[in-house]
């Protein structure tokens, strides 16, 4: 899976919880992935491609070009 290029978000792992009456009964795993976009950007003077999250995005992190 990729990453952010500017904040190195990634994936997310834990449980997700089955709740009956007040027990957790069942628990399995499932995986949180980040709101990523590929965007233009200028790097070192030239355009490029690089895989940014939203958050990254509309912090203004990242100027498109």
């Amino acid at each position: 899976m990729a990453k952010c290029a500017i904040c190195e978000k990634s994936l997310s792992h834990g449980n997700k919880l089955s709740i009956t009456r007040s027990h957790i009964s069942k628990r399995s795993t499932r995986t949180w992935k980040p709101n990523l976009r590929t965007i233009k950007t200028i790097v070192d003077g030239q355009p490029k491609r690089i895989t940014v999250c939203a958050k990254c995005l509309r912090s203004g992190k990242v100027k498109r070009a």
